[in-house]
């Protein structure tokens, strides 16, 4: 995202947890006042701290709303419980575990903090073999990992190169509110894995596979498709399916 703005011009500062604790207040609030900038993009999170998630994003939007900058918050499918009908941009939050629960909790806080705030909620991101998702399953299927993808767990991953062109792009527009932002095709976490392995020159047989209820992991989010024609007839950023950007 900071690479794409720096194509487009503006000056960028992006942090990482090295550099700014999200989870102290005032020291958000103290770097957003030295730096007032134009636009302020949240895409911190770490799966298993509601401090970063829920808390990190209420201090974000409170700096935004002190400098007086434009907030995009990025948020996620996870909080929905899933369900056999694609979520809607406007559907409400049903999480079903700690992390969903904690980034409903930031989405509640932006929007009361900063109701002209963005909120985009995307899925599985991928593009990039940094990322998690194509990490995950290139050590599932060389074995330096032991695990399994999910064969009944189904999202809509995007392209890291699509969904940062889509925030800048609603970071310049007047979007409030929650919006979906995600590929257009919905993939098992088993299918995704072997999309993977197969564009590395492994064999796709290799993805170890199971199911929600073979793992033993409890409540977790099963259909979780989120719709995105508000995002396409909005944006000039075209969504492309996983199958494209692998």
């Amino acid at each position: 995202m900071a690479r794409l703005a720096s194509v487009a011009g503006p000056d960028v500062t992006g942090t990482s947890s090295a550099d700014l604790d999200i989870t102290d207040r005032s020291a958000v609030l103290s770097l957003v006042r030295e730096l007032r900038p134009d636009v302020l993009v949240n895409c911190a999170y770490r799966a298993d701290s509601w401090a970063i998630c829920a808390d990190g994003a209420a201090h974000v939007a409170l700096a935004a709303a002190d400098v007086g900058a434009r907030l995009v918050h990025v948020s996620t499918d996870a909080l929905h419980a899933g369900r056999p009908t694609p979520y809607l941009d406007d559907d409400e939050p049903t999480p079903v575990h700690r992390y969903g629960a904690a980034k409903a909790a930031a989405e509640t806080a932006v929007a009361a903090i900063d109701p002209a705030a963005a909120i985009v909620r995307t899925s599985l991101i991928i593009g990039d073999d940094r990322s998690k998702q194509i990490q995950l399953a290139l050590d599932l299927s060389t074995g330096r990992r032991s695990g399994a993808l999910f064969s009944d767990e189904f999202r809509c991953p995007v392209a890291v190169a699509d969904l940062a062109a889509a925030v800048l792009e609603l970071a310049a527009s007047g979007y409030s509110g929650t919006i979906n932002v995600a590929g257009p095709e919905a993939l098992s976490r088993a299918d995704l894995g072997r999309l993977v392995a197969a564009a590395h020159g492994l064999d796709p047989s290799a993805v170890p596979v199971s199911t929600i209820a073979e793992s033993g992991l409890g409540a977790r989010p099963a259909d979780v498709r989120l719709d995105s024609a508000r995002a396409a007839a909005l944006l000039r950023t075209p969504l492309r399916p996983a199958s494209d950007c692998i």
